[in-house]
């Protein structure tokens, strides 16, 4: 079998990029299940990104 060596180069990449997530940048997080609370901007962000790109 040939060898991939375009895969091995690349596999280092990142695919996404979650410094834009609206996770990324926390307020607060909940005590006992540990979710993360977005900031009100990034909920504002996603709401506005979300309406913009509705089909």
């Amino acid at each position: 079998m040939a060898n991939n060596n375009y895969k091995e180069k690349h596999q280092a990449m990142p695919i996404e990029n979650h410094d834009t997530a609206a996770w990324a940048n926390t307020s607060e997080m909940k005590a006992v299940s540990q979710v993360n609370i977005p900031d009100e901007i990034q909920v504002r962000n996603a709401k506005e990104y979300v309406d913009t790109n509705q089909k």
